[in-house]
Parts: structure tokens; C-alpha cells; sequence
């Protein structure tokens, strides 16, 4: 059995470089120009054909000879517009973007992987597809790149995020629902201004937005056991105190957890608005954008990845993630066009995702390397 660990500290120098060189150079969401020429001659260094997608995206194809299946292992590239307060020599050049979410991490170790698999191309078989994929963090590359057919003939899909929540040198699993499908809605209501102090001929859409809120309050708990979260984060309303509010809108996001829960969210949604509108006598414009849909992991793909971590890490340094997350992540549309997981890495709590001092150990994505590599080459051998 290979020591996928021992053999990723052999590379480490080349995994941490390959890292600092990310962190140093972030770049927005389809605008991965740099990143994406990095990642280029990387995979053609280990002697991997790839392919330019949308622009920045960079896909990978490696053939291991025999007959087999086909897996997937993907990595996020994009940064977030934080400016960086870590103190490190290796921080970021470019002023007020920053890899806060640990995607640097994610494709060095997603190259790292790369690179061990290849020193042992003649043991396995089948074929493993690299998608380094932009702009996750904005309106979401993996659809994109799946309805360019990214995931044809692809039998598995991996992928994974670092987790301050879980310690170095660890690995999270989660069966099912993992992160949350996401709905932005915008909501405008119109009624009659009138004076102020003749209320009854006009028709309040500011009351009748209020009502409608907080009858949307209790909405999520239509969906227990299942966490569910509505956010009403924008309301607009009135021109001046003396006068009923002849329109008014309001904003927010729903999180789900599975696409039973999406669906039953959505449309109990618009028959709360409904009556609330026939009651107060307003008409209404429903406006909901669908984002990503969630991440379901599929039972057997992470019984196989759990498996292959447990034989890495050890028992005490693998778990099962008992609760989902309410973010978000377009991972999910891999998933939706073949079975799939997603897992976390331990980066230790250095600070929270998305904060200007996120920057996991240098070991980080070295441990990442040895997990893909265990995963996938485990999966290939089935």
C-alpha cells in the first residue's frame, strides 16, 4: 500500500512554493488570468495534456492506461476583494484581494496530488479529470463548466475545503445534506398613497411588507428537522412621515438543505406573499434567483472516500460531521451530474473563513496532496 504521506512530504518544498506563489498572486472571479498560466505549466511540468475553459479555467486530463473508471478532483481559484492582515512574507501583492478562503490551498494540493499520482501512472487505472475551476465565490463557474460537458463520462466527482474548524491533520465527512442551496429574492409591493391622516384611502404597502415579513419569520421551520434560514436583509419604503407608503420593497436569501426542502421553501414562499397581498390588498412582484444548489454527498462515493482517509489519517484523526453547514458552495452542480463528495481538511482554528488573518499552516495543502491522492487512487483501484 503506498504511504501517500510519506511521499507528499517528499514534494513538500515543491507543494508549499506552489502554494505561496498562489497566495501571493489572488485574482477575482474570471479574471484568473495568472493563475490559470501558473496552474498550465504546473500540470504540463508533471507531464499532464490540459485544456482552457471560460477563459480561466484549466482542465486536466490524465490517461492511466488501463481500463476503468473516471474520476474527477476539483479546486476553486478565485480570491475574495479582502485586503490581507497576516503579517506573512508570502502575503498578497495584489492590493485588496486576498486567497481568504483558502483556495490557494485547495490547488496546491489538487497540483500536489497531481503530481504523486503521476509517479505511479503504471499502478492504476482509468482516467482522472483536474478542474481547476474560476469564480466560485461569485455566480458560480461550476454550472458553466458542466454545461460545457466538463463532467461527461465522469463517474466520480471529489472535492474538498479547508476547515478551521477541524485541526491539522485531520479530514471531516458528511453524508447527505452537507452545504445549503441558496435563493436571492427581491420582492416589490404596491399599494395607494395617501395623507397620513386619512389612512383609509390609500392602500399601505409598507404595512403590508411588514406583515408579509413577519409571516416569512416562521417559514423555516417548516422544514425541521432540516435547518433552514430566510434573511430579509433590505426593506425600502415611504417618501416622507406624513404620507402611507404607496410602494415598498424588501430583499433576502433563502438557505436550504436538499432539493425537496429548496422546492417546498420556494412556493410556500409565494402563497405567504399571495395572501398577505389579497388580505392587504396590494399587488406584488415575486422575483427569486436560484444560486447554487446545495451539496448532497452521495452515500457510496463518501463511504469510499472515508474509507481511504481512515487508512491514512487513523481513526482519531477522522470524523463524521454531524451537522450541515448553511453556506454555500457550487460544488453541487458536479454532484448533480454525477455521484459525488465533498470533505473537509483540517486547517485549524488560525482564524474564520473569509477573515483578513485566514492563512492555514504551510502543512495544509501537503496533507490535502496525500488525502486526494488516497481517495482517488483508492477509487480507481475498485
Amino acid at each position: 500500500m503506498t504511504d501517500w504521506i510519506t511521499e507528499a512530504k517528499c514534494i513538500s518544498d515543491e507543494i508549499i512554493n506552489n502554494r505561496r506563489y498562489l497566495h501571493m498572486h489572488p485574482e477575482a472571479g474570471n479574471r484568473e488570468f495568472e493563475t490559470a498560466g501558473f496552474i498550465e505549466k504546473k500540470l504540463a511540468e508533471y507531464g499532464i495534456r490540459t485544456k482552457r475553459l471560460l477563459d480561466t479555467a484549466v482542465i486536466g486530463y490524465i490517461d492511466f492506461g488501463k481500463k476503468g473508471p473516471c474520476a474527477a478532483l476539483r479546486a476553486d481559484m478565485d480570491a475574495l476583494p479582502v485586503t490581507e492582515d497576516t503579517g506573512y512574507g508570502f502575503s498578497s501583492l495584489n492590493h485588496g484581494m486576498m486567497h481568504a478562503c483558502g483556495h490557494d490551498v485547495h490547488m496546491s494540493a489538487v497540483l500536489g496530488a497531481a503530481r504523486l499520482l503521476m509517479k505511479h501512472k503504471d499502478e492504476l487505472k482509468g482516467s482522472l479529470r483536474l478542474i481547476f475551476q474560476p469564480d466560485e465565490e461569485g455566480d458560480g463557474g461550476a454550472k458553466r463548466l458542466v454545461g460545457l460537458g466538463v463532467m461527461d463520462g465522469v463517474d466520480a466527482v471529489f472535492g474538498a475545503h479547508v476547515s478551521p474548524d477541524l485541526e491539522v491533520g485531520s479530514a471531516g465527512f458528511r453524508y447527505g445534506k452537507f452545504y445549503a442551496a441558496s435563493d436571492v429574492f427581491h420582492v416589490t409591493v404596491k399599494g395607494r398613497s395617501s395623507h397620513g391622516a386619512e389612512p383609509e384611502k390609500g392602500i399601505d404597502a409598507l404595512y403590508a411588507s411588514a406583515l408579509m415579513v413577519e409571516r416569512l419569520h416562521l417559514l423555516p421551520e417548516e422544514c425541521l428537522p432540516d435547518r433552514a434560514v430566510l434573511t430579509v436583509g433590505q426593506m425600502e419604503a415611504g417618501t416622507a412621515v406624513n404620507i402611507v407608503a404607496g410602494e415598498s420593497s424588501f430583499s433576502g436569501i433563502i438557505r436550504t438543505l436538499g432539493r425537496e426542502n429548496r422546492e417546498h421553501i420556494k412556493n410556500r414562499f409565494k402563497e405567504i406573499i399571495t395572501a398577505a397581498a389579497n388580505e392587504t390588498k396590494v399587488t406584488v412582484d415575486i422575483r427569486i434567483k436560484e444560486s447554487y444548489p446545495g451539496v448532497v454527498n452521495s452515500q457510496e462515493i463518501t463511504e469510499s472516500a472515508e474509507a481511504s482517509a481512515l487508512k491514512l489519517l487513523g481513526r482519531d484523526r477522522v470524523f463524521k460531521l454531524s451537522s450541515p453547514t448553511m453556506t454555500t458552495e457550487d460544488f453541487g452542480y458536479y454532484i448533480e451530474a454525477a455521484k459525488g463528495t465533498f470533505y473537509h481538511i483540517g486547517a485549524g482554528p488560525n482564524a474564520a473563513l473569509h477573515n483578513a488573518g485566514f492563512l492555514p499552516e504551510e502543512i495544509v495543502p501537503v496533507n490535502g496532496a496525500a488525502l486526494h491522492a488516497a481517495v482517488i487512487s483508492d477509487f480507481l483501484s475498485q
